[in-house]
């Protein structure tokens, strides 16, 4: 894969912390559609890196997206992107941050290498540099050789890719993806996500995902925020939202002994269920204090432990039970 420099514009980044803590602040916003509330008094920090947006259908991910752009006029409350008002600075919000949006955004008629470039000069960018910016980021998207195609003969594919690129013409700090590999075949899903995960963990560019495919949100996030009725109902890192309560461990062994089972009874733990070739069990104390029990009555019954390891739920799991 080509590297790409994606902060072509040091202007842009001009007054901005590159030690911030978060890329996003919303305080208290409210936004409604007539009498329809699609978010309700919303709080939240959208903090640097790789953050997943999570929710149902409906639940207010792509209102929120607008809102962080300043394309919607809240009801009330305030919030502000890389520095900038969403409510005052809506145009400075833009030259910062790129969108990728759900449904398609292009221009029939006019080639990819043009039309990327135009999103470069609709972000501010002097035409010549847009132009060659376009070329660049089109070679990084896996597109360099269909650059002179006009975008309406693009797979479905290639055109997820000619939104990712338009996304980054312009070399913003913050890019917004709303379901990035929609519509994707395999291939071309892992290749979406490949992409996006190259630009959040190796370019210094944060993202917000916003994706109803959980898989996906855990190939390419650190962190999830999770919205259900216009509100946030939870916010964190992926590998504690997916820890279980108690820490459970799940011991698996080369072959089932009811004799192992027994001694780890007898000596006060707790069956939560079994697993392949094993048992989710719990004990008083820490996971190491659990291990050196089971190690213990291994011995004793002649039992070989194959996997020893604090037991986890699914980020589909976890998100259920979130918006439940």
């Amino acid at each position: 894969m080509r590297e790409v420099p994606l902060n072509p514009r040091p202007a842009l980044s001009q007054g901005l912390n590159s030690a911030r803590v978060n890329v996003a602040s919303i305080r208290q916003l409210t936004v409604r559609y007539g009498s329809f509330t699609a978010l309700s008094d919303f709080t939240v920090d959208i903090p640097v890196g790789c953050v997943g947006l999570l929710g149902p259908n409906g639940a207010g991910k792509t209102t929120l997206i607008k809102a962080l752009l300043g394309l919607v006029d809240p009801a009330s409350g305030s919030g502000e992107v890389l520095g900038a008002d969403i409510r005052r600075e809506g145009r400075t919000v833009r030259q910062r941050v790129g969108l990728m949006p759900e449904q398609d955004c292009h221009l029939p008629g006019m080639t990819a290498v043009g039309f990327v470039a135009y999103a470069g000069e609709l972000a501010g960018m002097p035409a010549a540099q847009a132009l060659r910016r376009a070329h660049e980021v089109l070679e990084y998207c896996q597109l360099g050789e269909a650059r002179y195609r006009n975008v309406e003969t693009f797979s479905t594919g290639m055109k997820q890719k000619i939104k990712l690129a338009q996304a980054l013409v312009h070399g913003p700090r913050l890019l917004l993806l709303d379901e990035p590999t929609n519509g994707l075949d395999p291939h071309g899903r892992e290749e979406m996500l490949e992409l996006v995960r190259d630009v959040s963990h190796g370019k210094d560019v944060s993202v917000l995902v916003s994706s109803h495919i959980l898989p996906d949100i855990e190939r390419t996030c650190d962190q999830v925020i999770v919205v259900t009725q216009g509100r946030l109902v939870a916010q964190g890192m992926i590998k504690d939202l997916k820890r279980l309560e108690g820490q459970p461990v799940d011991i698996e062994l080369k072959d089932p002994n009811g004799a192992f089972l027994n001694a780890l009874l007898t000596a006060g733990v707790t069956l939560l269920g079994e697993i392949p070739l094993g048992y989710r069990v719990q004990a008083p104390g820490r996971p190491e204090e659990t291990a050196a029990l089971a190690f213990a009555a291994a011995r004793s019954t002649g039992a070989q432990i194959r996997r020893f390891h604090v037991a986890t739920r699914s980020l589909e799991e976890a998100f259920l039970e979130v918006i439940r």
